[in-house]
């Protein structure tokens, strides 16, 4: 079986992990291919490196490298390069690196400054962290840099900010009036992303960000009308819970599109190639979909066996669909 997954950072790590660990566990699924295309938008430059957030979530939770309390950066990590970079003034200071993560970002950098794409990158460092031997296979969205940019007000006028400054800085505390994918006009989806929904069995949208995660890898060209054209069921699972982000700020992010923070809202967003849709049982009486499927199920990922059940069940649903 070939499943293939959107995704971005921490709630999409998770959910991929969970099912991961499903797959495993069912021996009629244990040879599953997993296809994981993360997402990039969240990419910036730091100190003359390139980090990209999500595809290192992705990385460091599937290969069990990830510190579990914060669900991001590196398990017994220090923070001495940091701490020197700002014994001399290096800015910014904002957004936290860690000395074993400095690794990831600087062999990333070098291996990009010497003509590897993206794609290829990433693939070595999932080579590192074992993704292979699990039969999981990550993609970057595309090998073309984008970067999310946020307008927020500024006095009279507006300004942009990185993605990042808004989310970590700000804390999304100042409300957002648009995003911008910076050079998405010049993006073309990366080697194989295509194919991976195309020729998917299943395909499933984890609970990442509808707006800067889901929503960003959707405006790579082709990825959308693939996802319509696919004859595989696309089964996604609600980021919300009770109409609440379980993390983040995906509301903040919602409001900035006029979309309400609601389950059904959200699928809204997926419904020209939406097939099912996990919600969490409080919201389901409340979702009536026009063409996709609602199942209705305890959705907090409390731990990895939790994360597991919502996996199986995302995938159960999918399964449904395709024999249906």
């Amino acid at each position: 079986m070939r499943i293939t997954a959107l995704a971005g950072g921490v709630g999409g790590a998770r959910f991929l992990r969970g099912l991961r660990s499903h797959l495993d566990a069912t021996p009629e699924l244990a040879d599953a291919e997993l296809t994981v295309i993360g997402n990039t938008g969240d990419d910036l430059s730091l100190f003359g490196l390139r980090v990209c957030p999500d595809l290192d979530t992705l990385v460091y939770t599937l290969g069990g490298g990830i510190h579990e309390e914060q669900g991001w950066g590196r398990a017994d990590e220090s923070h001495r390069v940091q701490g020197e970079l700002a014994a001399y003034g290096a800015v910014p200071q904002w957004f936290a690196l860690g000395d074993l993560d400095f690794g990831t970002h600087i062999v990333r950098s070098q291996w990009l400054g010497q003509g590897l794409s993206l794609s290829e990158v990433t693939a070595r460092l999932a080579e590192r962290w074992g993704l292979p031997e699990r039969r999981i296979t990550l993609l970057p969205m595309s090998d073309s840099p984008v970067e999310t940019h946020v307008v927020i007000e500024d006095g009279d006028a507006h300004r942009a900010v990185h993605f990042q400054e808004w989310w970590v800085r700000m804390q999304a505390k100042v409300p957002a009036q648009r995003f911008q994918a910076v050079g998405m006009d010049r993006a073309t989806a990366a080697p194989g992303v295509l194919d991976a929904i195309r020729q998917a069995d299943v395909v499933l949208l984890p609970p990442s960000n509808p707006v800067v995660s889901i929503g960003i890898i959707l405006g790579v060209p082709g990825v959308r009308d693939a996802l319509r054209g696919t004859t595989a069921p696309v089964v996604g699972v609600s980021p919300l819970i009770g109409g609440m982000p379980v993390r983040g700020h995906a509301d903040a992010c919602l409001a900035a599109i006029g979309v309400e923070c609601t389950a059904a809202a959200v699928a809204g967003l997926y419904e020209d190639f939406l097939d099912g849709w996990l919600v969490s049982q409080e919201d389901a009486a409340s979702v009536r979909l026009r063409r996709a499927q609602v199942r209705g199920r305890p959705l907090l990922m409390t731990d990895r066996a939790a994360a597991a059940e919502i996996a199986g069940a995302a995938l159960e649903l999918a399964l449904e669909l395709r024999t249906a």
